[in-house]
């Protein structure tokens, strides 16, 4: 058994992929300790046939049909051999040092349950969704009435993305990004992968709450940096990296999975823990903003 297995699902970002394999071939990892497995969820744009022609020591599983991000990682993790699963996406570049400080994290502290790093924008700024709280009814509330922005330095009204914690230091969240996760992989199994219910949004959070109820920690290391070229896995951004406007179809499919998909962690999660009323008024408001997306987006 080698150190670690890294996953990546792959869905049309052709390009994307390639530097990203090529970022992994220059990071501190070597073909002993690490391997890599595509999941390709039938891309139409040559994405197997570049994995087999520049990095032919990859392991490419290639589906007949696009089953979304948790069941393609879920098909992935049965092939791999690692101790510690890596789940990266597609749409990201590593730096040299981010795929081994992050695996000696894990391998140093054995009570923690995931792993992520700071993941960045092209254009320099933090992805916040790596960084973040659960999304129970309070801290929605306070995010979507604007009240973490009024409050912005009081933890009470900030749940929502936990920004009050210093972002330069080493720390626990309650939630990360599937972008990129890592994990052991004997909790892998015990949890059971990832739910395949959800087809693309809301696998993560639902992830790290099973990880959170096994009294597992998700650390937030940000010592080392990851290139997040974030949306074109689910067709919201071009393969270029330029932040081009997609098709209608795409924004109005990605609004309705996004409802879909948090809608579906609060009725697993929160409907027994919560008053009726509050669950009814907080998917009620979920099923408002995801209509007003959508408009907005027939509109456009």
């Amino acid at each position: 058994m080698i150190d670690l297995s890294i996953i990546i699902v792959n869905y049309n970002t052709r390009q994307l992929l390639d530097d990203c394999l090529a970022s992994l071939e220059a990071a501190a990892i070597s073909p002993q300790t690490a391997e890599i497995i595509i999941v390709d969820n039938a891309s139409s744009d040559g994405s197997q046939a570049m994995v087999r022609e520049r990095y032919p020591s990859a392991i490419l599983i290639e589906n007949g049909e696009n089953v979304g991000f948790s069941a393609a990682n879920n098909i992935g993790a049965k092939d791999a051999d690692g101790r510690y699963l890596l789940f990266l996406n597609s749409d990201t570049r590593v730096d040299e040092r981010a795929i081994i400080e992050p695996l000696e994290y894990l391998q140093a502290h054995p009570p923690t349950g995931a792993i992520t790093v700071y993941l960045e924008y092209p254009n320099g700024e933090r992805d916040p969704d790596n960084h973040r709280g659960f999304p129970t009814p309070w801290n929605a509330v306070c995010h979507f009435s604007g009240l973490s922005t009024l409050f912005p330095h009081h933890p009470r009204f900030t749940g929502y993305f936990q920004s009050t914690l210093d972002l330069s230091e080493t720390h626990a969240v309650d939630v990360i990004a599937g972008s990129f996760m890592m994990m052991p992989r004997h909790l892998f199994d015990s949890l059971g992968g990832w739910d395949e219910a959800y087809f693309f949004y809301g696998e993560d959070i639902d992830f790290c709450y099973r990880i959170r109820q096994a009294e597992y920690a998700i650390i937030y290391y940000p010592h080392v940096r990851v290139v997040h070229y974030k949306g074109a896995s689910s067709g919201l951004r071009k393969e270029s990296a330029a932040i081009a406007r997609p098709p209608k179809e795409t924004r109005m499919r990605v609004a309705r999975e996004s409802v879909r998909a948090m809608k579906l962690f609060y009725k697993k999660f929160y409907s027994e823990q919560y008053p009726t009323a509050v669950t009814w008024f907080i998917l009620a408001g979920i099923q408002l903003r995801g209509w007003f997306r959508v408009l907005k987006h027939q509109l456009t």
